[in-house]
């Protein structure tokens, strides 16, 4: 997840009260809701294997936090 998709969730759902939107990457930093880095876009970079790093470990993170 990157700025842009965190900023369509709160325009469709207007807005998030709960604070329940977060980046993946949040996890990562044990940080969850906080300012995070944006997941590698490989659209723009081409890098799906940065794209895959990211989404790895930030599950991992995410599983780790809920487990």
């Amino acid at each position: 997840m990157d700025d842009e998709n965190l900023g369509g969730l709160h325009r469709i759902c207007r807005d998030d009260p709960e604070d329940k939107f977060v980046k993946l990457l949040s996890f990562v930093d044990g940080k969850p809701g906080q300012s995070a880095a944006n997941v590698a876009d490989p659209w723009y970079t081409g890098d799906f294997d940065a794209t895959w790093r990211d989404v790895l470990s930030g599950c991992k993170a995410l599983l780790a936090y809920v487990g």
